[in-house]
């Protein structure tokens, strides 16, 4: 086969690292775009905070009131960054209005000297405060083992005991099983680890140690006082019938107890008072906190979409290092060189993230407006495509733009993707959000009378004579996914 050289022509696109680094920011949350930006600064000599941003502005609450969206003129104060900014997005780039509709934002001093504080001078200056050990589980109840006058053997056995617990303090793991985690040679009984066990379970919080909710609640249930009332009763019932408890089957509960209404209903309170996972207060847990990117506030009785300045991180280059560069010109400056393309780049991009999420929150706002004015049931069907063709933007920007990224409003703090939502028909030939759906679903079961629930068919009949056409199996998805249970397990005595 005889080789040959060819020439062809062709076309294909190509994302820039400038493009591909716009992306990529533009998908990251604001707590994922602050470390990013913080790995640039550690990497980057050319690249610094602007002066001020060790004190973000506080975030603006907005007050509850009907409006409409401001016009495209309303903006935000950001940093110029030198200049650097992107051409996209400028009408977001307006001065903030400072006149008298904002000047209660402005007269708040958030910091400040405050009485609660010390005094200048006094004894108190020298004090720093002290992290509080947190005590855990293991913790609380090695305390309770070290009072107890044992032999070693047996306090390591029900150490052993305790360290196999789990968070909510119960024994998942068999006598049997942990029988066989021991070394042969000490010849550890399943009797011992019973005996064992039985120290555990007298330990505080009461139900710690046991390897059920009934057993939990049996423990609890003893450590009360013989006298209280229907004590007996709610031993019965936790032992092997917590299913007709949890399933509302109040017939057979009654038929058990040989009792009426009345009685059952205080055998149920009565155990609903235990605490069915004694350990869930020790266990540790971690806030997640968000960070909201727009702020959405009445203005002139208007609704207006602003950033939240806090979120923003101001950044600029080293000026000193782009002097050095501009005068010197060489070779030996190369690597430097692409360190200021690579933060006008990101100074570039993080300006253009901004201003793609306020228009888009805008745009969000705008179409919704009935949601700020009457709550979840004036939600509007919307689509991502909507937002796309009324920014001229693609909806892969749309998707990445309401992904992980909050806004605050007088009605709560919700996800940007939290406006979009399917639709159901309507009798007239309109369209209705399922939000708004779910939120009338939530209104009728809140206002049910507790001995006669709503069924599904009911809540669909129900909607339909507001001209609102929904399935039952519809009803039901809807339910499931507002966390309420069934008919039979709503019903009360």
């Amino acid at each position: 086969m005889k080789q040959t050289l060819q020439l062809k022509l062709s076309q294909h696109l190509t994302l820039t690292p400038q493009l591909q680094q716009s992306i990529r920011l533009l998908q990251l949350s604001t707590i994922e775009l602050n470390a990013e930006v913080e790995r640039m600064l550690q990497e980057n000599p050319l690249l610094e905070r602007a002066e001020g941003e060790d004190e973000p502005a506080p975030i603006e609450v907005p007050l509850a009131g009907p409006g409409r969206l401001d016009d495209e003129r309303e903006g935000v104060t950001r940093s110029s960054a030198d200049g650097n900014g992107s051409d996209d997005g400028n009408e977001a780039r307006g001065a903030r209005d400072d006149g008298p509709e904002t000047q209660d934002y402005q007269d708040y001093d958030g910091g400040g000297d405050s009485d609660w504080g010390p005094a200048s001078g006094s004894d108190d200056e020298d004090f720093l405060p002290q992290q509080i050990a947190s005590n855990t589980l293991r913790d609380h109840l090695l305390g309770q083992l070290a009072l107890l006058n044992l032999a070693l053997r047996d306090r390591q056995i029900v150490t052993a005991l305790i360290d196999a617990l789990d968070d909510d303090g119960y024994l998942p793991t068999s006598l049997e099983e942990l029988a066989e985690v021991f070394p042969e040679e000490l010849g550890i009984e399943p009797e011992e680890l019973s005996i064992a066990l039985k120290y555990v379970q007298s330990f505080e919080p009461v139900g710690v140690g046991a390897r059920d909710c009934a057993e939990c609640l049996t423990l609890q249930l003893k450590a009360l006082p013989v006298d209280t009332p229907r004590l007996a009763d709610a031993l019965k019932v936790v032992d092997g019938n917590l299913a007709l408890l949890a399933n509302r089957d109040f017939t057979k509960l009654k038929r058990l107890l040989h009792t009426d209404d009345a009685g059952v209903r205080e055998v149920r309170d009565l155990i609903r008072s235990l605490n069915p996972k004694p350990g869930a207060a020790f266990s540790r847990t971690e806030a997640n906190y968000v960070v909201p990117d727009v702020i959405v506030r009445k203005v002139k009785n208007q609704w207006v979409a602003t950033l939240n300045e806090a979120a923003m991180p101001k950044l600029r280059l080293n000026r000193i290092y782009a002097d050095i560069l501009t005068r010197n010109r060489d070779s030996s400056n190369q690597q430097l060189a692409a360190q200021l393309q690579e933060a006008k780049w990101l100074i570039r991009n993080v300006q253009q993230r901004f201003d793609t999420i306020l228009r888009v929150a805008r745009a969000i706002v705008e179409r919704q407006r009935r949601f700020f004015e009457h709550g979840e049931v004036a939600m509007r069907p919307m689509v991502l495509r909507e937002i796309a063709d009324m920014l001229s933007l693609h909806e892969s920007t749309i998707s990445r733009v309401t992904t992980q990224k909050f806004m605050l409003t007088p009605r709560g703090t919700f996800e940007l993707k939290y406006f979009f939502g399917s639709h159901v028909a309507t009798d007239t030939g309109g369209a209705a959000s399922a939000t708004a759906i779910r939120a009338l679903i939530k209104q009728l079961i809140a206002a049910e009378n507790a001995r006669a629930p709503l069924t599904d068919s009911k809540i669909a009949e129900m909607l339909g004579e507001q001209g609102i056409l929904v399935a039952r199996r519809t009803i039901a998805k809807y339910r499931e996914a507002l966390q309420i249970p069934p008919v039979n397990m709503r019903k009360a005595l």
